[in-house]
């Protein structure tokens, strides 16, 4: 994988092989070079090649999805009949006691489940 160089050894006075940098192949690509240089030639001038978006741009999208969808929302309930609007308010307003039913009994039940259990623990020590 590495790219060798074949160059004969330099040798010193003594005869001894001098020491060098090894080769990093990672600068040594030249794909990779030629992306460095482009993305600094990019920089330079200012055109965004990784489409990253601004804090200030992300924001900006955010607020006006949220305004879209409120005039969506706003636009929906305009179009609903009159008449679909009374019904859901009167089922909402009829639900709204059948719940707190509900948890009335849930109360009542448990006051009387430990109260039977009393009764059962007392029968039983007899």
């Amino acid at each position: 994988m590495i790219p060798e160089r074949r160059s004969p050894p330099l040798l010193t006075d003594d005869g001894l092989i001098a020491p060098r940098k090894p080769i990093n192949p990672v600068r040594e690509d030249p794909g990779r070079q030629s992306l460095h240089r482009e993305l600094l030639f990019n920089q330079k001038i200012g055109k965004n090649v990784l489409n990253q978006k601004s804090e200030l741009q992300r924001a900006l999208e955010k607020h006006k999805d949220n305004v879209a969808k409120k005039q969506l929302e706003s636009y929906v309930a305009e179009k609903t009949p009159e008449l679909e609007k009374v019904i859901a308010d009167r089922a909402r307003r009829l639900e709204s006691p059948a719940k707190k039913d509900n948890e009335d009994d849930k109360v009542i039940n448990k006051e009387f489940l430990q109260a039977r259990m009393k009764l059962k623990s007392t029968s039983e020590s007899k």
